[in-house]
């Protein structure tokens, strides 16, 4: 692309970003602290997801201050179900750093900033372009695929050797004179335009100067390299009675779902039927006999790298002391107390049943 191309890409794209941007709450503010949590929440979730949750979090925490201050159950039980919960343990800890050790300021500074728990080259990129004017360019499932089409990019996207091209691509585009609103735009177009499937070109800004349109290639790009398909893994899950109480567990604090609670769970063995793993399971997680008395449900669930299918039992609490295995923490609560308490999605999938079990009992 020439440096006269490049100039008018800039032109094109920010008059259109100016006319179609779509008005979204942390596009209304300056707040560093609101800018990074809006992109926090953005990675690999959907605008639409994060719409749920932003608002509700910043009344929360609408601070730094206050998101340091806060428990992590606080955080996590805002966050239940908007997944990654990494990304809020991290944004927990960053918190805990700016006030503790930088005055309370989010650095202006991108080394600085980039060093925070949980911030890679894509947060820091977007907070420092979008909230203090730095000269970064964002680079996105979004951007890159805008960039696949422009620059006919044959190395896949998802290939972490692809990032270098694909980063040296979007610093070329990038405007130093408005990064921020840059960045946005660029991610604006591969969002609502520059679509993965069925691309709406004709109304591209910059469809005159993309070699792929002019070539009726954009559905080639981006090129990917396939996956293996997701392993799937067959699990048990018991919800442990004693008389009015039921038996949740809260998995260690860092790694897949960490700091959440659960219902006990494990994998189902060979030869073992799912009754004799609910058993086994609940046995050595938590030192406890239990009887299987009923078949509640099946629930399947995928995550970043693995599928599982887990099959739920109602447990009568036979005889024990707690004494945990792999679980921090325990707790007998009632069915009413369980929104108390963050629990993950593919329990979600499941504690309606345990509710309405409750309510039909009352009636």
């Amino acid at each position: 692309m020439t440096s006269k191309e490049i100039t008018l890409f800039r032109k094109q794209l920010l008059a259109w970003f100016e006319t179609h941007r779509r008005e979204l709450p942390w596009r209304e503010t300056e707040d560093p602290y609101r800018i990074w949590v809006s992109e926090v929440m953005l990675q690999q979730t959907q605008v639409k997801k994060v719409l749920e949750y932003y608002q509700a979090f910043v009344n929360r925490f609408p601070n730094v201050e206050s998101l340091a201050r806060a428990a992590l159950q606080d955080l996590l039980k805002t966050w239940e179900g908007l997944g990654y919960y990494a990304r809020a343990r991290n944004l927990h800890k960053a918190a805990q750093t700016v006030t503790e050790d930088l005055g309370g300021e989010i650095p202006a500074d991108y080394a600085t900033f980039r060093r925070l728990p949980g911030v890679g080259e894509y947060i820091a990129a977007a907070v420092q372009s979008i909230a203090f004017n730095g000269p970064y360019a964002v680079v996105d499932g979004n951007v890159k695929r805008v960039l696949a089409r422009l620059f006919l990019i044959e190395t896949p996207s998802n290939q972490s050797a692809s990032m270098k091209i694909f980063q040296d691509k979007a610093d070329l585009l990038l405007d130093h004179n408005v990064p921020g609103i840059f960045n946005q735009a660029m991610m604006e177009l591969g969002a609502t335009v520059c679509r993965p499937q069925s691309p709406t070109c004709i109304v591209c800004p910059v469809k005159t100067i993309c070699p792929a349109f002019q070539t009726a290639r954009q559905e080639e790009f981006p090129v990917r390299q396939k996956r293996k398909p997701l392993p799937e893994y067959h699990i048990v899950a018991g919800v442990v009675h004693r008389e009015n109480s039921i038996l949740i567990t809260q998995r260690k604090p860092d790694g897949l779902l960490g700091g959440l609670w659960e219902f006990p769970c494990g994998k189902i063995q060979v030869q073992e039927t799912p009754e004799q793993a609910c058993i086994r399971t609940i046995r050595a997680e938590t030192n406890l006999i239990v009887e299987p008395i009923e078949y509640l449900t099946r629930v399947k669930h995928a995550y970043t790298h693995f599928k599982i299918v887990m099959d739920v039992f109602d447990c009568h609490y036979e005889s024990g002391e707690i004494a945990l295995n792999e679980a921090v923490d325990y707790r007998w609560i009632t069915i009413g107390q369980i929104d108390q308490f963050p629990f993950p999605r593919s329990n979600h999938k499941f504690i309606p049943l345990l509710t309405q079990a409750k309510e039909e009992s009352n009636e």
